[in-house]
């Protein structure tokens, strides 16, 4: 099996590095906008915690009967740095043995791990945004409180917006890295080929 060449080994490398990114920052923010909040609510998702106005959010949550956002009801937060860890070891592991199928074998980690994020976070959305008190203060015959996977959604008089965070961010741009890394190697190949 042929090694993959040095460039498409370099961005594999650096995907591998940038992926670290994510342990310092947040990967997820969810924002609301109101008329009696101008300067808009912010909750930060890290790896491991949830940061921002989350005690205001939950305090206008509970008229609508929704659950208090806490830490504990995300059992993800226990496992999911050391899932990174080992998707940043074997994007290592793959730079430094530069093999194709490797960079193949962690294009697929990169895309399933994402896939299953989302999956994950839409489903906790729906659960967190259907899923009500029946003794709220507030109720909306037939109205769903469930935030936004990606983007802006009206709630009440509330807008809610949703998007990737700085190291979400650089997860996505990871795997970009890593796309141009397989295309970059097959095309240097079909010319070696050729020539």
């Amino acid at each position: 099996m042929k090694t993959i060449h040095p460039y498409a080994r370099l961005l594999v490398l650096t995907a591998s590095l940038l992926m670290v990114i994510a342990f310092f920052v947040p990967f997820w923010k969810i924002e609301m906008w109101a008329p009696q909040y101008p300067e808009w609510l912010h909750m930060k998702i890290w790896l491991n915690k949830i940061t921002g106005d989350v005690d205001i959010i939950n305090g206008l949550n509970h008229y609508i009967g929704m659950k208090h956002i806490e830490v504990e009801m995300f059992p993800e937060f226990t496992y999911m740095p050391y899932i990174l860890a080992g998707m940043i070891a074997f994007g290592l592991l793959t730079a430094f043995l530069a093999k194709r199928s490797f960079v193949l074998a962690f294009l697929i980690i990169l895309l399933v791990a994402g896939a299953a994020g989302l999956a994950d976070f839409y489903l906790w959305g729906y659960d967190y945004g259907h899923n009500l008190d029946p003794a709220a203060a507030i109720k909306v015959p037939g109205m769903s409180y469930q935030p936004p996977l990606i983007g802006s959604k009206e709630l009440l008089n509330f807008v809610a917006y949703s998007a990737p965070d700085w190291g979400g961010i650089a997860l996505g741009f990871s795997g970009v890295l890593v796309i141009i890394a397989l295309w970059l190697d097959i095309k240097m190949n079909k010319k070696t080929r050729l020539s």
